[in-house]
């Protein structure tokens, strides 16, 4: 599995997934939106009750699995190309 690591962490995109991989089945399992989070102590407990449960941490893996792959290349790894990056890539701009 080769994945470009240093350029994967570097794009905020990235990390919004992986925020959303991990907030969306534990609000989707409570019964939850995000505005029933409006306290730090709901939104702890929420979290050490999500962690305690097997399923939605099943569910976390799989959404952030789904969240690290690239889906136009063949497996997990990225593309020979997406390997030469240093940052980041934008559609016509340079490596």
């Amino acid at each position: 599995m080769k994945i470009n690591w240093k350029v994967r962490v570097k794009n905020p995109y990235f990390w919004v997934q992986i925020l959303l991989a991990i907030a969306v089945p534990v609000l989707g399992y409570f019964g939850l939106s995000a505005s029933d989070l409006t306290t730090w102590t709901t939104v702890f407990e929420t979290v050490g009750k999500a962690f305690l449960n097997p399923y939605v941490i099943g569910m976390m893996v799989v959404s952030a699995y789904n969240a690290v792959i690239d889906p136009t290349t063949v497996g997990i790894s990225d593309s020979d190309r997406a390997m030469t990056y240093t940052k980041p890539y934008a559609g016509g701009e340079s490596k």
